[in-house]
């Protein structure tokens, strides 16, 4: 394995070579922090003082406010400029996202419309799709809505019932079935719906709320996400216009995963967004709670839940970034749908990974944060509380954690076995490389170690692959371990690259992380590896595990509580802009 340092990168590029440098949060010019402002300004004077009257049920109120949010700009980022959009670049859509994360359910609202409810418009609609409906939508005129998941198939998609049959003059497909949780299905003017052409052929439509046959059932009762609108999509016999198919018949599958990939993305920094405003309310009571005759900032237990809350945002915020710096520099000088669709999928395996990681920092960082609040945080009064129900959903969303576990070897095996990505020149390297160890120091350990467990996956999927070859799909505890590792993996680089840029408290942050990621590694990968080799090699396997994992002992104590410090002197995320 190379340490070859680039600046950018084909799409799972880092697992063989480091860059120099990668894009951070430090790099956001003036125009991506004038957005943000316009953003957070928007949500704390419009959307807060109405979240409590939408969270118990009126769910109408979203629709002024997505036709606010399309008086700023807020819904026209993704859409070309010829159809009434900004065209700007994705780490600003991102940056948005990720302030409104604040703002409860409506940012479920806001990223239904803007992710997965317009962008099938922008990438595959005809020129007249686009001029109809696309003004609208960037407007706020119109809200958009996705119908993909049906009661019976869920994460399995393509196995939807719902049928679509082509009229005897031609002219209509006559559509009939059920889409289950469908997002702003109580206010959406146009619909995405997938169905099956003649029962067979997977074909994306677009369906206008007003079109006869279409009804809803009523709001579901949801955990969380209240303040949005989810309900079922029933299609009886809805004539849908031939023009109004979506792309081709039976490519529909194009649509639905592509489109998802931007929807991860943009799910990885929504949740980093809340969980710094977790970060922010728990960082306020631990300051202010007086307990034994001091606030409860000052107790080591808190300090470390608070140190390691900061150490995991500033991870995950550095992935998300650092993708989507990856995925603005690919589109640089593409035009049209198809060019931009390919350059955002070469940055796949990442989307998943930040999806991923994202959530599952926000969801340790909203429960610690009602831990924090004890008994107080079991109350609706005060917002942790709704943050920890909220925060939830994240994980099921855009691809439940588990099936993106499993696309992120997946797709990393395909793409190797298409010649895209030198993996198994890479495998065939470690293997000589474990049976000849170099004892040398390195000159950078940190990174070291980072590339270190990179090697561990590596060795780890070549060991599942060498023993069950297309049969590996069904090994899906192996798989996810492999997607662990190298989620841990792409995170702590991403933290240790920027922290050499930051200075500060950064590198301590990294440090916290990095530390615990070799840890999870040897776990996972000795749980694991018995499964996959015996007897002799079992203990050489065993010993290089070890070895690519093996750390000196950190005063993770000391390293949290420094964190713990800078988080309760700045109320929040310690990290600014």
């Amino acid at each position: 394995m190379t340490e070859e340092k680039k600046l950018w990168q084909k799409g799972g590029g880092w697992l063989l070579e480091v860059p120099e440098r990668v894009y951070t949060p430090e790099d956001f010019d003036e125009s991506v922090k004038e957005i943000a402002r316009t953003t957070r300004t928007f949500v704390e004077r419009e959307v807060l003082p109405l979240l409590e009257r939408m969270e118990h049920g009126e769910l109408e109120l979203n629709v002024p406010l997505m036709r606010k949010a399309g008086e700023l700009g807020l819904l026209a980022i993704d859409v070309p400029e010829e159809y009434g959009g900004l065209d700007l670049p994705k780490v600003i859509s991102t940056v948005v996202a990720e302030e409104l994360s604040g703002s409860g359910g409506f940012s479920v609202t806001y990223g239904a419309h803007t992710s997965i409810g317009t962008l099938p418009l922008v990438y595959f609609g005809t020129e007249e799709q686009k001029r109809k409906y696309l003004p609208k939508l960037a407007s706020g005129e119109w809200i958009a809505a996705y119908c993909l998941t049906e009661p019976g198939s869920g994460s399995d998609a393509l196995a939807a019932k719902t049928r679509a049959t082509l009229s005897e003059d031609g002219k209509h497909y006559v559509l009939n079935g059920v889409k289950q949780w469908i997002s702003n299905a109580g206010f959406a003017q146009l619909f995405t719906v997938f169905a099956k052409v003649d029962g067979e052929h997977f074909t994306a439509f677009l369906v206008e709320r007003d079109t006869p046959g279409l009804s809803f059932g009523p709001e579901e009762k949801k955990m969380g996400i209240k303040a949005s609108s989810t309900r079922q999509v029933i299609l009886e016999d809805v004539k849908v216009p031939v023009e109004n198919v979506l792309g081709e018949i039976g490519k529909g599958h194009k649509i639905a995963f592509n489109v998802l990939n931007v929807g991860r993305y943009k799910l990885g920094a929504g949740a980093v967004g809340g969980a710094k405003r977790a970060l922010e309310l728990s960082a306020q009571y631990a300051n202010q709670r007086v307990q034994f005759g001091r606030p409860i900032g000052r107790f080591g237990l808190i300090q470390q839940k608070l140190g390691e809350m900061a150490s995991r945002i500033y991870a995950a915020e550095s992935a998300v970034y650092r993708t989507v710096g990856l995925i603005d520099e690919a589109l640089l000088g593409k035009k049209g749908p198809e060019a931009v669709m390919a350059g955002i999928e070469e940055y796949a395996v990442e989307a998943s990974i930040i999806k991923v990681l994202g959530s599952e920092v926000l969801d340790y960082v909203v429960d610690e944060g009602v831990q924090i609040h004890g008994g107080y945080g079991y109350s609706q009064e005060y917002p942790i509380e709704r943050a920890y129900r909220d925060a939830r959903i994240n994980r099921i969303f855009e691809g439940t954690n588990e099936i993106n576990r499993l696309l992120i070897p997946g797709m990393l095996l395909r793409r190797a076995l298409k010649g895209q990505l030198p993996l198994m020149q890479a495998a065939q390297r470690l293997q000589k490389e474990l049976l000849e160890p170099s004892f040398e120091e390195p000159e950078d350990l940190e990174l070291h170690q980072v590339q270190n467990l990179k090697k561990l996956a590596l060795m780890v999927a070549g060991l599942a692959v060498q023993k069950y070859g297309q049969g590996v799909e069904e090994e899906q505890e192996v798989l996810g371990t492999v997607a662990d590792i190298l989620i841990d993996a792409y995170a702590a680089e991403s933290a240790l690259l920027r922290a050499r840029r930051l200075g500060g408290l950064a590198p301590v942050l990294a440090r916290i992380y990095l530390a615990q990621a070799l840890d999870r590694a040897q776990a996972g990968a000795l749980s694991v590896l018995p499964r996959l080799v015996e007897g002799d090699e079992a203990r050489v396997v065993y010993s290089a595990a070890r070895r690519l994992t093996k750390r000196e002992p950190v005063d993770l104590v000391a390293l949290r509580r420094q964190a713990a410090e800078a988080v309760l002197e700045a109320g929040g995320y310690p990290i600014p802009r």
